[in-house]
């Protein structure tokens, strides 16, 4: 079950209170720098989650219309459109209602996920290098993006890649249970994305897996991180 830290109490709660009941992630977006994009991303990075824990989860955004530029990083960073919040009304009687929020704000009332703010101006980064950048420290942590941060992310997204369509050759293999719950583990505990990735490079090394599980790993953790892991498939060496 997917918990996360209430900025308000500082305790951890469940995103999804009720069995089978819906959740309603709205982010509120306040401009639109790389600190607005995170924001976003976090919001996304909760309605993946909660999809694969089974949830029905309804993502939205608020904060007035976003400009043209930011829908398209968005887009371009792979964070899945949101609903915007003036055309949904009060809602469809969720069970839980989590709002994610730049650092430092208050409102509204309710469950509130704080996102720390990014440093550095990204200029003409590849976007899955910087969503990666921003996956690599916990949202409530200060992302560092300056070039040696994504030189870092560009460097493990290269290798993976090339890895996922390798290890994609040999027969497939069900995913380790060790590894499944490793990575549950870890973002269903308060989403701490750079534990997921601890898991992956667990995964890239260890001798004892088999491409084929491998493969299906890398998979299967690319649907909470949206970094299009099994791009290269089929591509020459």
């Amino acid at each position: 079950m997917l918990r996360i830290i209430d900025a308000r109490t500082g305790e951890a709660v469940e995103a999804a209170p009720a069995r089978r009941g819906l959740t309603r992630v709205e982010a509120h977006v306040v401009g639109g720098d790389t600190g607005a994009l995170r924001v976003l991303l976090v919001a996304d990075l909760l309605v993946r989650a909660l999809e694969l824990g089974g949830t029905p989860v309804w993502g939205v955004a608020s904060g007035g219309p976003q400009s043209a530029a930011l829908r398209a990083g968005a887009a371009a960073l792979g964070i899945r459109p949101l609903e915007d919040s003036r055309d949904v009304g009060s809602g469809l009687g969720e069970a839980q209602i989590i709002h994610v929020v730049a650092e430092g704000g208050t409102e509204p009332d309710g469950v509130r996920v704080t996102v720390a703010p990014t440093t550095g101006t990204p200029e003409d980064a590849d976007p899955s290098v910087l969503r990666l950048a921003l996956l690599s420290r916990h949202r409530g942590a200060v992302a560092p993006l300056d070039a040696a941060a994504l030189a870092e992310a560009r460097a493990t997204l290269v290798r993976w890649r090339r890895a996922v369509a390798t290890w994609a050759q040999q027969p497939s293999r069900p995913i380790p249970e060790e590894a499944r719950t490793r990575l549950r583990t870890a973002w269903e505990d308060d989403l701490d994305t750079p534990a997921v990735l601890r898991v992956l490079t667990w995964v890239e090394s260890a001798a004892e897996l088999p491409d084929g599980a491998r493969f299906e790993t890398y998979a299967y953790a690319d649907r909470l991180l949206g970094l299009d892991l099994t791009r290269d498939l089929g591509s020459p060496s």
